[in-house]
């Protein structure tokens, strides 16, 4: 099994993801708190100590955890031309068995939207889902208003299948999501994605 190695590197024309180490904390802190009000409209309220160097140990600690338990695959988004760290991508929730399945979950950095890169990131974390996990289904959610969310996901292959009321706590409250999902095996034609 894959997992074993305990690490995942996966490049793509313009991108490296890989797992995330203790060297990453002051590009990764940065770029948080710089994407700050960029990312709180589409994320969880952030803990007190989001930001501090603990707890980004600890990040790096459950990274770790969850590639050797193959229940997870949290990697940071790299820029080759100047190894910046752009943003960040998980496989979760891996589940096994008749399943194959896991959730896609995402976030790019402010000063590196609307570049292509996060639909680049999310086409080849799908393609290393399928082909190196054996998965079956990749799902993802987002909020309904996140058009750049869900134009990233319908131009990586990903089809809405519906809504799931209060799915996530975002920002403070529970907030209905829009339900997508990319399938290995896809013979399903275009789907409605409910946008106007």
């Amino acid at each position: 099994m894959f997992f074993r190695r305990r690490t995942v590197c996966i490049t793509t024309e313009r991108l490296i993801l890989r797992l995330p180490e203790h060297a990453d904390y002051r590009g990764w802190a940065s770029l948080r708190q710089m994407s700050k009000g960029h990312l709180e409209p589409w994320e969880p309220v952030w803990a007190p100590d989001h930001l501090s160097r603990s707890a980004f140990a600890n990040r790096v600690y459950l990274a770790q955890r969850g590639v050797r338990a193959g229940s997870s695959v949290p990697m940071f988004i790299f820029r080759k031309t100047d190894e910046a760290l752009v943003g960040a991508i998980t496989l979760d929730n891996i589940r096994r068995g008749p399943n194959q399945t896991a959730t896609c979950g995402y976030w790019m950095g402010q000063p590196f939207t609307r570049q292509g890169y996060m639909a680049e990131a999310v086409r080849a974390t799908v393609r290393y889902a399928f082909e190196e996990l054996d998965l079956s289904r990749i799902e993802s959610a987002c909020l309904p208003d996140n058009i750049a969310s869900r134009g990233v996901l319908e131009k990586s292959g990903f089809k809405y299948e519906g809504v799931a009321q209060a799915y996530i706590q975002i920002n403070g409250r529970w907030r209905t999501h829009v339900l997508y999902a990319n399938l290995r095996h896809d013979r399903r034609g275009r789907t409605e994605t409910g946008m106007s």
